[in-house]
């Protein structure tokens, strides 16, 4: 209800319609590497997409990188050079509590992320090989970086086509089935249930940045105001993370801002579950630790900061629905 509502915040998903960028350019001197434009599948790809862009150093000597961003892309690139003997500055204008990354909703599913009459086979093996790597590092860092398995249940007035990443990736996803009325307790026809992780972005993002520092990475506060201004970084390969900032930066026309709208209640331990659809728009809700998450919007091309009422009563509506016949 209206009255246990926390917080209501607004957040832009990078969004491009033929997919995210992962690719290496020469900038005379300067060796830019990107990794940018991954929609609402930020937090599922990013071990993935980072460890392609790290591949692109292919041929160089691990020496000093910059990363130009601080979101969760941003940190997963420098951890993964850290890795690979690389020492690594983290150039933001943000840390990490400012950061879109920081309020994502964090379910593994990586959705939103391309349109598919727009992809081509190209991305769409590199979507394939970012969604598994990433999967599996998920998976070795467990409850300590915010990471836990949970239920999804995607619900409907009738069977809906399983989405790009579930009919591709099958392997990906346990426990997965269609139940009958009798077998779920929710108001619709039509659910499918599937199994998969759940990151919970302050606690991932706490981990990683404290990761970084101890491997003897820095941040430096910087924002860039062009090209030439990231270019003029003392380091001789720069990862670009900068997500919907690429825009400006690369002149990259086909990105956009998704907006997307979060309303926060207080948390409830019974809740072990996430739900996606069911309502009017695009309706999920996440429990986390401290928190329970209701989103509903994906508004592209709204580069709007502020929360919209009409958006919130539609989520809490939708919600309130959904959960009006629980015991």
């Amino acid at each position: 209800s209206s009255d246990r509502v926390v917080r209501v915040i607004v957040g832009h998903r990078p969004f491009r319609p033929s997919g995210f960028v992962v690719r290496r350019e020469a900038h005379g001197a300067k060796t830019v590497i990107h990794n940018y434009g991954h929609g609402g599948g930020g937090i599922s790809l990013a071990w993935g997409s980072s460890a392609l862009a790290v591949q692109q150093t292919h041929g160089l000597l691990p020496d000093h990188a910059a990363v130009a961003g601080g979101g969760i892309m941003g940190l997963t690139t420098a951890r993964l050079l850290q890795d690979a003997g690389w020492q690594v500055t983290i150039y933001t204008r943000d840390m990490l509590r400012h950061t879109t990354s920081n309020v994502g909703g964090g379910q593994w599913a990586p959705t939103s992320v391309f349109e598919e009459d727009a992809a081509t086979p190209a991305f769409l093996a590199q979507f394939r090989a970012a969604a598994r790597i990433s999967h599996h590092a998920y998976q070795n860092l467990g409850p300590g970086y915010g990471v836990r398995f949970i239920e999804n249940y995607y619900l409907g007035e009738a069977p809906l086509e399983a989405p790009w990443y579930l009919r591709e990736l099958p392997e990906l996803f346990t426990s997965v089935a269609e139940l009958r009325p009798d077998q779920h307790p929710f108001p619709v026809p039509w659910v499918r249930r599937v199994v998969s992780m759940i990151v919970e972005p302050a606690v991932f993002l706490r981990r990683m940045r404290d990761d970084f520092l101890r491997a003897g990475g820095r941040f430096e506060i910087r924002d860039f105001r062009d090209r030439d201004h990231l270019l003029a970084v003392a380091e001789p390969v720069i990862f670009n993370c900068t997500g919907l900032g690429a825009k400006a930066l690369f002149d990259d026309t086909e990105l956009e801002p998704a907006k997307g709208q979060l309303v926060f209640l207080p948390p409830d331990p019974a809740v072990d579950f996430i739900t996606v659809g069911g309502g009017s728009g695009v309706s999920y809700m996440f429990p986390r630790s401290g928190e329970i998450v209701l989103g509903g919007s994906f508004q592209r091309g709204d580069w709007s900061r502020h929360a919209e009422p009409e958006v919130t009563d539609r989520i809490l509506a939708d919600h309130q629905a959904l959960f009006a016949a629980f015991d």
